[in-house]
């Protein structure tokens, strides 16, 4: 097998090719055969904590092959005790470690000569250790930029931390909504539903605020090991805004902040605008009177995009909480919700290749069974081996296909669903806990307009179908109540205030007046 690895996120990629393509040189010239191949990249050799050189280690324990090939000794470590455990640990498994650039005699001389390199190894490793650092902290005088950024920052031609605009933009935009009120949840929830990445590309979480807002960076101040020096970094933040920051969340003694904190936005991530179709997030904001009004606000218009009005908080919540009890709670709706999901359920069974897709994989399989007795039989070419591969990856990509389809056609049994439901009756509809699990349990996504909201009911469990704006909107009301759903009142039925209630490929589609 061949051990490769590079320490530098600042190394190429190609490190790891070219060691590999060197070693498999050396396996042609002595003639052995490259089975697997692990590789560590950008990890430091000055520890043992490597996950491929763990993994080749444990495999070596378990005789999977006879001879290591590396590039160079301190690929295999630069901690000289730790490298010559390794390499005891090697030859007792009867694996012998064989070196591209460095050639050690299996001898008493080769060995002595393979400890002194480990030497050299761990010297080398130390020194550019210090040099590394001496580096850093001649660059930390200069206000140069060490190591990772900051949300905010990027390096500048000169080394420096230099401002990324619309980076900058996002931090104003979090400190100012923590003045506001805003939990760090919602903040969260709110950029990333605008797609907005942290500085390595990832979605934000509750913990990414932590440092976040709390970095001197953003008033100018720079610090490295010690060395602090005030304006060394163009500030993003005035003073006065982050000292006010730091007072909310060291003592949360700022009325506002109290305040806001007992307000709970229940439907952000679920409302969308029915006009633009972009998320509606929770703002907050203070009349003349000092008093607090809670609103949802369209990100179409907060980028002047899209002209929704504000949404009041309390009005649009209890819309929603109000609808949805009197579906899910009636007899009667209940009855033509599971009529309406069997059928639903059956059709996009009936429609879905998954039923070819496992025609295709028993022939498959009876495929590789007939090729594997060829094989028992001696029948091995290339070719044999060529078509076993082939197979092999198409069963394997048939099953996850099918894995997929089956999940998305994922159906509850009909008792087990009506018990689900039911379960939410006889419980007080002025409950904060009872209101989130009746939007949680049950509500995919809501669209509000002007005078109607359009709630998509979730389809079932594992429901992750991704909701196209333009197909919502094409399902309109059918007049003042509903048709779908029987209500007459000669028949003993509740007249509901839906105009339509559909079931399509992404939920089920009410529509009532708002």
């Amino acid at each position: 097998m061949i051990y490769a690895r590079y320490s530098s996120a600042n190394q190429r990629e190609v490190s790891i090719e070219q060691q590999v393509e060197w070693c498999r040189n050396l396996a042609d010239r002595y003639q052995l055969q490259v089975g697997d191949i692990y590789a560590d990249k950008a990890i430091s050799g000055r520890t043992d904590n490597r996950p491929s050189f763990q993994r080749m280690m444990a495999d070596a324990r378990l005789g999977k092959f006879d001879y290591v090939l590396a590039w160079k000794s301190n690929r295999m470590g630069r901690n000289m005790l730790e490298a010559m455990l390794n390499d005891v640990t090697l030859q007792e498994q009867g694996v012998k470690t064989v070196y591209v650039e460095e050639d050690f005699e299996d001898n008493a001389a080769g060995r002595f000569a393979l400890r002194n390199m480990m030497n050299v190894n761990q010297f080398y490793s130390e020194a550019l250790a210090e040099d590394v650092k001496r580096g850093m902290m001649d660059n930390a005088k200069k206000c140069m930029v060490n190591g990772s950024l900051t949300f905010g920052y990027r390096k500048g031609e000169d080394g420096r931390f230099e401002i990324v605009p619309e980076e900058a933009e996002i931090v104003r935009e979090i400190y100012n909504r923590v003045i506001d009120g805003w939990q760090h949840k919602d903040i969260m929830t709110d950029l990333n539903l605008r797609g907005i990445k942290t500085k390595r590309g990832f979605e934000w979480q509750r913990g990414s605020f932590n440092t976040l807002l709390r970095n001197e960076k953003y008033i100018g101040v720079y610090k490295f090991s010690g060395i602090r020096t005030e304006g060394g970094i163009p500030a993003i933040l005035d003073r006065a805004t982050f000292e006010e920051v730091q007072t909310i969340l060291t003592t949360k003694k700022n009325p506002r902040g109290r305040q806001m904190g007992k307000e709970e936005y229940m439907l952000t991530g679920k409302l969308f605008c029915g006009l633009c179709g972009k998320p509606m997030v929770g703002i907050c904001g203070t009349s003349k009177s000092g008093d607090r009004h809670y609103y949802y606000l369209c990100n179409g218009k907060k980028a002047h995009e899209c002209d929704k009005k504000n949404e009041r908080k309390e009005k649009i919540e209890k819309a929603v909480i109000d609808a949805v009890k009197k579906i899910i709670l009636d007899d009667d709706t209940i009855d033509w919700l599971l009529d309406g999901y069997q059928q639903f359920m059956t059709t996009m069974r009936g429609q879905s290749a998954v039923t070819a897709m496992e025609k295709e994989l028993a022939e498959t399989e009876k495929a590789i069974s007939n090729l594997m007795k060829a094989i028992e039989a001696g029948i091995i070419t290339d070719t044999t081996k060529d078509r076993m591969l082939e197979l092999e990856g198409k069963k394997k990509d048939l099953d996850a296909r099918i894995r997929i389809e089956n999940r998305l056609l994922m159906q509850l049994d009909p008792d087990q669903l009506r018990f689900s439901i039911e379960r939410f009756r006889d419980k007080n509809i002025d409950d904060r806990k009872y209101q989130k699990d009746l939007i949680n349990t049950f509500i995919k996504a809501i669209y509000v307009y002007d005078d109607r909201l359009k709630i998509v009911l979730n389809r079932g469990p594992g429901d992750d179908l991704e909701i196209p704006f333009d197909d919502i909107s094409s399902v309109e009301g059918a007049g003042e109540t509903c048709t779908n759903v029987r209500t007459s009142e000669n028949q003993g039925y509740q007249m509901l205030p839906v105009r339509t209630l559909t079931i399509c490929e992404y939920g089920i589609v009410v529509v009532v007046p708002y």
